[in-house]
């Protein structure tokens, strides 16, 4: 309960210095508009439904990249972890892109898929990938030496090792790589419709730049906020805290 409130006080305190700012006209309205401006703009935005379909092609997007990327990204960090040659091989290359970022990838995009739903899928896929590897070879590296033994003198072998002692073991690893995984690939997609035309929240914003209209530009902001911050908490945190809960780190 209190940290509810906390957390309710401090954003009335900013919205309302935001406010104070704004009607101080120290900048003209269009590059500071008001906090009533902007919530005019998510009313109109939602009204005739332009947020709503922005909204749902910018999930459909990156359910599809995101999903490809955590399917791909675990059975490549499970290739990593399990044999020194991909190791000693991929290892290096994963960790070497590992730091581009997304953007980097937009240029092959265009060439290789054109300003297309290919594009943008790819550089979705390509901004999380990696993290959701790099995280997965760490978790199973990281299973301790002694489960494995444990199960194998208790008959695990082969798959049934593999679903019952190192997957659960590294499931706090993996969860991980999974949420910095989303929030590369939220990062990634909004990059990529801010630069291909085609209809999105990336796009949005980058309509609203195109009029001048920065009530519309802070309020396509907030939504990608909340979208993010709500994933986060709804999924991920829940996660994270059932996972504690059963590795015995929190009161159940």
């Amino acid at each position: 309960m209190r940290k509810s409130v906390r957390q309710l006080g401090f954003y009335i305190v900013l919205v309302a210095l935001w406010h104070l700012v704004a009607e101080a006209k120290i900048w003209p309205p269009y590059l500071i508009p008001s906090p009533l401006s902007v919530l005019d703009s998510l009313r109109t935005g939602f009204g005739d439904r332009t947020f709503l379909i922005g909204l749902g092609i910018s999930m459909k997007r990156i359910l599809l990249g995101y999903g490809l990327s955590v399917v791909c990204g675990t059975a490549l960090g499970f290739l990593l972890a399990a044999s020194t040659l991909a190791k000693d091989t991929l290892g290096g290359l994963v960790l070497s892109l590992q730091s581009l970022p997304s953007l980097c990838w937009l240029p092959l995009a265009v060439l290789w898929f054109g300003l297309s739903e290919k594009a943008i899928i790819f550089v979705v896929v390509m901004g999380s990938l990696l993290a959701v590897t790099i995280n997965t070879e760490a978790g199973v590296r990281h299973v301790p030496r002694i489960y494995m033994m444990a199960g194998r003198n208790l008959g695990a072998r082969g798959h049934r090792l593999l679903l019952h002692v190192v997957l659960p073991a590294s499931l706090p690893h993996i969860v991980t790589g999974l949420k910095q995984g989303w929030a590369f690939a939220w990062r990634s997609l909004i990059s990529g419709e801010m630069i291909f035309v085609s209809l999105g929240l990336g796009h949005l914003l980058m309509m609203g730049r195109d009029l001048n209209d920065m009530s519309q530009v802070l309020a396509v902001m907030i939504l990608i906020m909340a979208i993010g911050y709500s994933v986060d908490r709804l999924v991920f945190e829940m996660l994270e805290n059932r996972i504690r809960r059963q590795w015995g780190l929190v009161a159940a």
